[in-house]
């Protein structure tokens, strides 16, 4: 497709409200670009369906955004802080019911037809952040910033700290509140009259007009269309994409009311989602269970993408050609022009190249250089090139340490958690940055500022993963030295298992032979977390996940002990508790779940073989952060209660370390009290 065929696109997008044909969409587009196209219907199928653009009706049907969420109403829950000022902050509120190019502060309202003024709103960035938080928690500042200019310049003026204080635009709620008598625990049902333009109606609705059972039916409605947006599309590219599909799938009765307001169902309401970490990103995803890591892209032909675009998407590189062009311009600022150099900052060595390829991206880089030397000036130039010399030079490095370590020389199981989701986040935002300064016109100066210190932040994070994939590639190689060693009779096979508790930082590594049994490791689990074994457990095997199928799923059931009587253990079929960590790995399975009661899910990674001593044949090695205590009700509160130990009043910390035990510190691991335990199993 050609640009113009895409703006063609989504001006269609933006404007229609009924279902819709891929040929239908061709057929508006053929009126404004008389361009032929012969697959034109085929490729508008393919860019809707990679880029989500709309929602799937069924094989050859499509409805927009616009049409799904137009005139569809939701809830917007004011908090006390807001009440008490007057105040109501857009935020996240409307997501994912407003145009997503559309900031918060350019919404329109309406009461009773009449528009809803806005007003300004003094306070510190932390103050704002939870209303911005839906968007993900690392945009927030982003969204704050964004909101004036003065914000913008004072976030800028030091990047790696917020200002003091900011303002953002509120609506002015104080008449509005008087009127209608609002107290806490009422709400407003919003009505989208333009999902394009942002406009939305607000109506008082009494908090005990509805009726549990309504509120109810609600939740099982959002919980179902999250649960399907995850199985269909994972994690997805933003959050707020994430929600968009959620209330597709969570069909009509999601998009009406009675219902919750999006922010409490997500942080108050629901038990089985929550906020997870991504890479430097977040979303959300099932409570208590980690975002599986990246998995490089097949080669798939997308008919959307240009020759130039297939060919770097074929090396693992989804660049857009304005990426490439952004290097050849950077090669007219560096005055150096030759073609080798410049691929190999495009294409790093260690990817490889045939001479087809490179001869015809060599041909493409030499007509860009022709078609820009008449007209690049070096002097205007002497603003935007510096900092697109920086982010080439990450791209590059991060395309360069990706390949390196998918060559498969370490086990990746030993890399950082979420390494190639955090390398391959880095790599498309230093993409973007090298497509804004594809250009002749530089941004605005505040801009260009924005864009210099986002990249600050992207190679200081770049160098943190490098750092740590350093360290884990030497103790990967420290331990499989033992490997090849000549093997004693005082020594036996063993294995490290690093196991890490889901939705908490808390992980643990240790050596066990590689006899051990299920039955065993469970105890081993218990005593390496400190736990007492009151709940029943099951082990369940990720190669084929319970969200993805019912069929034919390894699991074994069991707990020996609930509340201090015995308990005799259930299996289900499939893997045995007799099975020992050298059957589970002759059969592929190298990854399991341990499902502790209903909240807390362990995750377990078999890792390399080694020799271990056989006087101690169990021990921890390396471990981080304390174990929560099992009676805590899943670590969404376990996470309630390390930030009020953090941040709470004198009151709240009390009652928390009442529920945590009043010596607890989420900091701390003492690998000498595991080990005692683990003696004494």
């Amino acid at each position: 497709m050609t640009i113009s065929q895409e703006d063609a696109l989504y001006d269609f997008l933006e404007n229609v409200t009924e279902p819709f044909t891929s040929e239908e969409v061709a057929v508006h587009i053929r009126k404004y670009n008389h361009q032929k196209v012969g697959r034109l219907a085929l490729e508008l199928a393919s860019f809707l369906e990679s880029r989500k653009l709309a929602f799937p009706v069924d094989d050859k049907t499509w409805i927009s955004r616009r049409g799904c969420f137009e005139p569809a109403r939701f809830i917007i829950n004011p908090s006390r802080l807001e009440l008490l000022n007057g105040i109501l902050i857009p935020g996240h509120r409307c997501v994912p019911f407003a145009n997503p190019v559309l900031f918060p502060q350019e919404y329109l309202f309406y009461w009773n037809q009449v528009p809803i003024t806005f007003t300004t709103v003094e306070g510190s960035p932390e103050e704002f952040y939870p209303y911005y938080s839906i968007y993900g928690e690392e945009y927030a500042p982003q969204y704050v910033a964004r909101d004036n200019p003065e914000n913008e310049a004072a976030f800028n003026d030091d990047p790696y700290d917020d200002p003091l204080e900011v303002s953002i635009q509120a609506l002015d709620m104080r008449n509005l509140y008087r009127e209608c008598s609002f107290v806490p625990g009422d709400c407003f049902v919003v009505r989208t009259l333009n999902w394009k333009e942002g406009k939305f109606e607000l109506t008082r609705v009494g908090k005990d007009q509805w009726s549990p059972a309504a509120l109810e039916e609600w939740c099982e409605a959002a919980e179902q269309g999250f649960k399907v947006s995850f199985e269909h599309f994972g994690p997805g590219n933003a959050t707020e994409e994430q929600i968009a599909f959620a209330y597709w799938y969570g069909g009509q009765r999601m998009r009406d009311v009675p219902a919750y307001a999006l922010e409490d169902f997500l942080y108050d309401k629901t038990k089985s989602i929550e906020t997870t970490a991504y890479g430097i990103e977040t979303r959300f995803w099932y409570a208590g269970k980690e975002i599986p890591d990246y998995t490089p892209p097949k080669e798939l032909q997308r008919p959307d993408r240009s020759m130039i675009e297939d060919m770097l998407y074929k090396k693992r590189i989804p660049v857009s050609e304005y990426v490439v062009l952004a290097y050849v311009r950077d090669a007219l600022f560096r005055r150096d022009l030759d073609i080798s150099r410049i691929i190999e900052r495009i294409i790093p060595p260690v990817m490889g190249m045939t001479e087809r390829e490179w001869h015809f991206l060599a041909g493409y880089i030499g007509d860009a250089l022709d078609e820009f030397q008449d007209t690049y000036s070096l002097f205007t130039d002497k603003v935007m090139g510096p900092i697109r010399q920086r982010v080439g030079e990450l791209h590059t490095a991060v395309l360069d340490l990706t390949a390196r370590l998918q060559k498969g020389d370490i086990d990746a199981s030993w890399l950082p958690k979420h390494t190639f989701i955090i390398l391959s986040q880095l790599q498309g935002h230093a993409a973007g940055v090298l497509e804004d300064l594809s250009t002749d016109e530089a941004p605005s100066a505040m801009e260009l500022e924005a864009l210099d210190n986002s990249l600050d932040s992207m190679i200081e994070t770049y160098e943190d993963i490098k750092d740590l994939i350093d360290d884990a590639l030497d103790t990967f190689r420290r331990n499989n030295i033992s490997v090849v060693k000549f093997k004693d009779t005082d020594t036996e096979e063993g294995r490290i298992i690093q196991v890490g508790i889901g939705g908490t930082e808390v992980w643990r590594r240790i050596v066990v032979p590689e006899t051990y049994p299920l039955a065993d490791l469970h105890r081993l689990l218990q005593a390496v977390f400190g736990w007492s074994a009151i709940y029943k457990f099951r082990f369940l095997s990720p190669a084929i996940p319970a969200y993805k199928t019912t069929k034919h799923i390894f699991t074994i059931y069991g707990g020996p002990k609930v509340y201090g009587k015995n308990q005799t253990m259930q299996e289900e079929p499939g893997l045995s508790l007799s099975m020992t960590v050298e059957e589970l790995s002759a059969q592929g399975i190298t990854e399991l779940f341990y499902e502790y009661g209903t909240f807390w899910n362990v995750k377990l990674i078999i890792l390399s073989r080694l020799d271990i001593d056989r006087k101690e044949p169990i021990r921890c090695i390396a471990g981080e952060g304390a174990a929560p205590p099992e009676f805590v009700d899943g670590p969404i509160r376990f996470r309630k209660y390390i930030t009020i130990l953090e941040a709470g009043s004198f009151p709240e910390r009390q009652r928390a370390l009442h529920e945590l035990g009043q010596d607890f510190d989420p900091e701390r691991f003492d690998m000498d009290a595991c080990n005692r335990r683990l003696k004494q199993l």
